[in-house]
């Protein structure tokens, strides 16, 4: 009995130390010069927070063609 308190603090801490994997939805948002903007949303697969939005983030872009600035922003709700 003794023992066992020690291992369920290990157990207890190394829980606290684990990230969380679960779907997250990532929101786009796309901008154009002159047209109204445009909103897609999709959810991720089971991830942990940070690298949810990090691959979230990564379709953010900023294109500018004649004087047509298109933009594209994307972050994790």
């Amino acid at each position: 009995m003794k023992n066992l308190i020690p291992v369920a603090a290990v157990v207890v801490l190394a829980m606290m130390f684990t990230s969380c994997k679960k779907e997250y939805t990532c929101t786009c948002t796309t901008s154009m010069t002159g047209v109204p903007s445009t909103t897609v949303s999709g959810k991720t697969d089971k991830m942990s927070k940070k690298d949810a939005k990090s691959k979230c983030e990564a379709g953010n872009t900023s294109t500018t063609v004649a004087g047509i600035t298109t933009s594209v922003n994307c972050k994790i709700d």
